[in-house]
This record gives C-alpha cells, structure tokens and sequence, in this order.
C-alpha cells in the first residue's frame, strides 16, 4: 500500500498540528511544545487577534508556520469549517477548547449550556470524525482530546463532568478501533490547573488547596510521554494518579460523597 503523505501548509515541508483554544493555559503550552517538535500549526479559537499573536510568536521562536482560523466551536458552521481544514489532512491533532459554566444547573441559561455541551462535546466528536480519514490513510497521526479529572471522578458539577467523562469514553473507545492503524488517541485528563479557565468560568477556586494545582508545561510532558508509551487515558500528576487510582478501587456512591467535600460542586455546572 502507497502511505498518503500528511498534508502540509503552503509552500512548507514540516508535520501540520491544530491545537484548539490555544491562546492560553492547555493549548497554549501545547501549540508552543508543538512548534518546538518542528510542527507548522493550524491555531482555532475565538479572538483572532490572539491567534495572530500567537502565530508571530512562534514564528519568531521556533521558524514555525501558522494558519489562523477564528472559529467559535459552539457554532456550527464555524465548526464545519474547521472540520472541512482537518479533511485535508494534519498529523496532530489537539481537541483542547473546553467550556465551564458558574451556577447551578437549574437556574442557567439553556442557550449557555448548549454551548457548553457543543464545545465539550459536539466539536470534539466533530473535529475527531473529521480528522481520522487522512490520518488513516497516511498510517500515522495523533489525536489529543483534553478531558479533565472531572470525567473520571464524579461529583464536580453536572454537565462539566459529564461532557468530560463523555470524551474519555470516547478516546478508549476510538482507541480500541483504532488499533494497528498507526494512529493514537488519547484522553487528556488533568486535574486543576494554572490557567486563565476558572476566572472566566466565574468559578472561585481560592479555597483549593496549593499541593492540587498543575502547571500547564508539567500536564503536556506527561501528556506526550503518555502518548508515546501508548497510554490512552494520561493522568498528569502523582496527587492526581493517587487520586483516581484510589477512585476506582472504592463504591461510587462513597466517591461521589468524598468529592462534593473535596471538591465543592457546589456554584459550577
């Protein structure tokens, strides 16, 4: 069988990455790591003058190519469109742009917590459908989709959580497809983390303790060397590999207890 080349950008020779809400946190350590492995980048989000910022920046840094797509995932057509970039081929791909909502479930506004669930959950699945066919065809490629502990442990909100434990679903599910293909799937699962995610969530975290907290370099490093040891779903953190591990080993009923007091479900959805 002829191996389909991955496609590239314009006039360039290296691998293409799309990172998702890439401006901070996550995805902006992500996309940096990237174009520092030798990727030219496809950056979506929202502010496209941050994208654009961003894609001087690594140009600068790095030698790196950007192609910007401002795109809101919770928007359809916008998610077609970056679907339709995906169907042409990348050999990286990082499902990152996530959404949290403050307030109870029951008093929010629907029309924000469909957002909510399109960008968790709809763009997600979309952009993974879109992304698999040349990656297939070409044998090689990965793909990254950030869940969160929130998706294995329950008990931190409503549909955060579950929007979270539908992606590592998901992810394991695909990987078991996806097996002897040449192509990678992984569920990205941190724990709380240094980014600019609970200030615009409206979400108060200043009662957690500091020993919890993640930094976004540390969360990809463990992110790839999952990746490589073929690790389908990547826990960053020993508190957080104690955390879960001991999760799975006690009734949920007792679980989803211990996490409202460890964690204040309370005010998120």
């Amino acid at each position: 069988m002829t191996e389909t080349p991955a496609a590239r950008l314009p006039g360039a020779s290296r691998p293409v990455a799309m990172v998702t809400g890439p401006t901070s946190g996550i995805g902006h350590a992500y996309a940096t790591r990237l174009a520092s492995l030798g990727y030219d980048l496809v950056l979506v989000a929202r502010d496209e003058q941050r994208l654009v910022a961003l894609g001087e920046e690594m140009s600068r840094r790095f030698d790196t190519r950007s192609q910007v797509l401002a795109a809101d995932l919770a928007d359809r057509a916008d998610r077609e469109r970056v679907a339709e970039r995906l169907g042409e081929g990348v050999e990286f791909l990082v499902n990152n742009a996530g959404l949290g909502i403050s307030g109870e479930f029951w008093s929010n506004d629907w029309e924000k917590l469909r957002a909510q669930l399109d960008v968790n959950v709809t763009a997600v699945t979309q952009l993974t459908h879109a992304a698999l066919p040349p990656m297939i065809a070409a044998a090689k490629g990965a793909i990254v989709n950030v869940a969160s502990v929130a998706g294995l442990i329950p008990g931190r909100g409503s549909t955060y959580s579950a929007s979270k434990a539908y992606v590592v679903s998901l992810s394991e599910g695909l990987a078991g497809g996806l097996a002897g293909t040449g192509v990678r799937v992984q569920a990205l699962c941190p724990g709380f983390v240094h980014t600019e995610f609970h200030d615009r969530a409206g979400i108060d975290m200043s009662s957690l303790p500091k020993p919890m907290w993640l930094d976004v370099e540390q969360v990809v490093a463990g992110s790839l060397r999952d990746l490589e040891s073929n690790q389908v779903v990547s826990v960053p953190g020993a508190q957080y590999k104690v955390l879960t591990t001991v999760a799975g080993m006690i009734p949920r009923s007792l679980l989803v207890r211990a996490s409202r007091t460890l964690f204040n479900a309370r005010g998120r959805t």
